[in-house]
């Protein structure tokens, strides 16, 4: 498979923590899916202190990973929300 573009989409979206509502990243989407993984190159503004962890609560949404040979955290289900 193809690697993501570096470059990637304009539009940006905010993530937010489901439990206490505080703001993660601020990210450049694709697409109109659902938030299933964000790629690392691609967050814009980094709000947290840990990675996967909430600066607010302390609780882990996500895990890191590779996806098509980059760097990704992959979102546990239920735990962020964006808009």
């Amino acid at each position: 498979m193809a690697k993501p573009n570096k470059k990637g989409p304009t539009k940006t979206i905010d993530i937010f923590c489901q439990g206490c509502g505080a703001q993660l990243y601020k990210y450049r989407k694709g697409g109109k899916g659902a938030l299933v993984k964000c790629f690392k190159e691609r967050i814009v503004e980094d709000f947290t202190t840990t990675p996967c962890q909430c600066p607010n609560c302390d609780k882990e949404f996500a895990r890191e990973t590779m996806v098509r040979g980059t760097p990704a955290y992959k979102f546990i289900g239920g735990k962020v929300w964006s808009k």
